[in-house]
């Protein structure tokens, strides 16, 4: 049977033991160099790179005609910008009011001219905020805010493909509370001012928008109902659905459970176009039952097609990408990345633990979809095989 020690015992033992450590930490401390101003006067403040919670890669963007030159947004550390295909960096942002980036979308007709929503569109519990929309025009030289500073977070930028003026800006707005400064945001002069365009309460914000690639006045739009406290998170409401433009985003039509989408309160829905065939639409829906669906005529109607393997955890992850050259093969990036070689009826595990998990950004070289960036907690990778090295 084993015997109890007496509690006086036991409390005169502790007692001895805290005297003990803290003479010892005292007499260290007597030993050890006073710290002085003089010694911070040697030592320079550098930014090292994307690393630890500032490294979250949230956005990344492509020169069109130089493929080698790289932008990546970061949860809270800035953009960067690589010149030599991601071999080395520098930041391009660290005069602004805010380093938390959402978004990065460049101008096609003309490189240099790039624009940064900002404010991470990952609402969990580490998310940094926004303050509105930033645009350079000499490649990251000198940065204008173009406005919406109180929208908190711009997920999504859509430039119009044919006309520099019309720009689109998806808008989740702050996580904490209920704000008006939500939606789907369209300016028709090139960023001076902006009209919302599409909004449905002020607690639910845009959590993805792409267009047609053949027709860019043809818009999807998911909206995201959803509310952040300190301590519980609420994703889905009455408020989120799958809505289409055709008229550069003047107005919408919803699609609903009589078009194929799931039954009952929907959460986040990412969002995808087949740019080989613009017909072929895709949907991560957050739903009762979480699944990916698809539409083949455009956005009218869908179809349920994977439930399985396609995605985790949606308020944190939440994102879909199609291969340029192939509307069969499907990416869904989240804790891992799957891959479906089938258009979306079942997803196979493609990056596990080969590289840093938890996924937030993907891009798919439209010249050679071989050539992968990927952007996700750790940082960044690149593939040039198609997956098999990093």
């Amino acid at each position: 049977m084993r015997k109890n020690t007496h509690p006086t015992t036991f409390r005169n033992a502790i007692l001895l033991l805290v005297i003990f450590s803290l003479s010892i930490h005292t007499g260290f401390g007597q030993n050890r160099p006073a710290f002085t101003s003089e010694a911070l006067k040697t030592m320079h403040v550098r930014n090292i790179g994307p690393g630890a919670m500032s490294g979250r890669i949230t956005a990344i963007a492509v020169d069109p005609t130089h493929p080698e030159v790289i932008y990546a947004g970061a949860a809270s550390g800035g953009v960067w910008r690589s010149k030599s295909a991601g071999t080395a960096w520098e930041p391009i942002f660290d005069k602004a009011p805010t380093q938390g980036i959402g978004s990065i979308a460049i101008n096609p007709r003309n490189p240099d001219e790039i624009w940064v929503g900002t404010g991470e569109g990952n609402p969990r519990n580490s998310q940094n905020f926004g303050a509105g929309i930033f645009k350079t025009i000499n490649g990251g030289k000198d940065w204008v805010c173009m406005g919406l500073q109180n929208t908190r977070t711009i997920h999504r930028m859509v430039l119009h493909r044919d006309n520099p003026e019309v720009v689109f800006a998806a808008s989740l707005g702050s996580a904490y509370g209920p704000t008006e400064d939500r939606g789907v945001f369209k300016s028709s002069d090139g960023g001076k001012t902006w009209k919302k365009v599409l909004y449905v309460n002020d607690l639910t914000g845009c959590a993805d928008l792409v267009a047609d690639p053949q027709n860019p006045n043809k818009l999807y739009a998911a909206l995201w109902e959803y509310r952040r406290w300190p301590w519980f998170f609420k994703s889905g409401g009455k408020g989120s659905g799958l809505y289409v433009s055709y008229d550069a985003g003047e107005t919408w039509e919803k699609r609903t459970e009589k078009d194929g989408l799931p039954e009952g309160d929907l959460g986040r829905i990412g969002l995808a176009v087949a740019k080989s065939n613009p017909d072929i639409v895709y949907a991560l829906v957050e739903a009762k039952e979480n699944a990916l669906y698809k539409s083949t005529d455009g956005g009218k109607k869908w179809q349920k097609m994977a439930d399985k393997g396609q995605g985790d955890r949606p308020f944190y992850y939440s994102e879909i990408y199609v291969d340029p050259k192939n509307e069969n093969r499907v990416y869904s990036i989240f804790t891992f990345i799957s891959k479906s070689e089938d258009g979306g009826k079942s997803f196979a595990t493609w990056a596990g633990w080969t590289i840093h998990p938890d996924h937030h950004a993907f891009w798919i070289s439209p010249a050679n979809p071989n050539y992968i960036i990927n952007g996700n907690d750790g940082g960044l990778n690149i593939t040039l095989d198609g997956g098999k090295t990093w």
